[in-house]
């Protein structure tokens, strides 16, 4: 595909989403609560809280919901034999009910200096941020409270989860306030475990909690947190990445210059050996990372910036479909960064 395609096919969908890929606006994110069905909120683990609420567990109990009918078992409540079914079968049975909890969602987005970058399509802060905004609008049509942690790398935003849609909206005017002003790498003070760590303090059990974020900060601390927020909460880690951090692309050529804090360097890009070495070098640290969440119990999902949210979440959820219809990701192209 030549240079000219590939720029209009990039043009394309960035009118599609309405956005340049770097700056943020509230027609973009107001988009995403007519695509709520491309996202599933629904519990996948059992729900330790106690909170009394209009949400349908997957833990049985009294409720106002029915679910099944079992044999009696020794300290049932003698209320909830099934006189039907025990007459018909000869043997007691009870029934057994869905109880009703209340499950805030909270949302931490990272917008710190290494999530503006985009190689394609968007930077990982834009599409973080369409993440972001679709979740908060499936809570809002749930009728879940929604709330959350922001963060740019130099400062944290916090909301406390609400209901309606006033909710969803304050923390679309908080991500257009913290995009579109990016902060410079050097005057990065407070990173990911600094924000993970006020998300703890604020989430409720029984919470849904959404960590949408390149990870480049990863570290114990993060961990920590999020395995003690694990224990009571159902914990969904997001990873926005780039095309050009997986594998560098074939046409690459050339010099590149990186800037450590001691020098700046330089790497020759021709060498198909150094491409090769560079890919699998980024897939096993992936797997690596991957399957140690896994090990927590902490649900993974990888979101490219090189193409529509929409689009990749269909995929998952239709696999076979999304294949027939889809198309190579391109690895080249514009880069947008600061």
């Amino acid at each position: 595909m030549s240079q000219a395609v590939q720029a209009q096919t990039v043009a394309q969908q960035l009118a599609a989403l309405g956005a340049d890929g770097v700056q943020l606006d509230l027609p973009q994110l107001l988009k995403y609560q007519h695509h709520t069905y491309v996202l599933d909120l629904a519990p996948q683990q059992v729900i330790q809280s106690k909170l009394a609420g209009s949400y349908l567990a997957r833990s049985k109990g009294r409720g106002m919901e029915f679910d099944e009918v079992r044999h009696y078992q020794l300290g049932d409540d003698v209320r909830t034999i099934d006189w039907r079914v025990t007459a018909r079968t000869g043997k007691v049975h009870t029934k057994l009910f869905r109880e009703e909890k209340e499950r805030p969602v909270f949302v931490l987005t990272d917008l710190s200096p290494s999530m503006h970058f985009g190689s394609v399509l968007l930077t990982k802060a834009v599409q973080a941020s369409h993440l972001a905004a679709l979740v908060g609008w499936h809570a809002r049509e749930r009728g879940d409270k929604f709330g959350g942690i922001l963060f740019n790398g130099q400062q944290i935003r916090e909301l406390k989860p609400a209901s309606r849609s006033v909710s969803v909206l304050r923390y679309l005017q908080q991500l257009i306030d913290l995009n579109n002003k990016p902060v410079a790498p050097e005057l990065q003070s407070i990173g990911l475990a600094d924000a993970v760590g006020q998300l703890r303090r604020l989430v409720r059990p029984g919470s849904l909690v959404y960590v949408i974020s390149d990870f480049s900060a990863l570290d114990a601390n993060v961990m920590r947190h999020l395995q003690s927020m694990r224990m009571h909460n159902e914990i969904r880690l997001c990873q926005i990445s780039d095309p050009l951090e997986l594998q560098i692309p074939a046409t690459a050529s050339g010099q590149l210059a990186l800037q450590t804090n001691a020098a700046v360097l330089q790497l020759d890009l021709t060498p198909a050996a150094l491409k090769q070495r560079y890919a699998v070098q980024q897939q096993q640290q992936q797997t690596e990372r991957i399957q140690f969440w896994r090990s927590l119990g902490l649900r993974h999902m990888q979101i490219s910036n090189a193409s529509s949210l929409r689009s990749q979440l269909v995929a998952i959820q239709q696999p076979t479909l999304a294949q027939a219809h889809s198309a190579p990701v391109n690895t080249s192209g514009t880069v947008h960064g600061q």
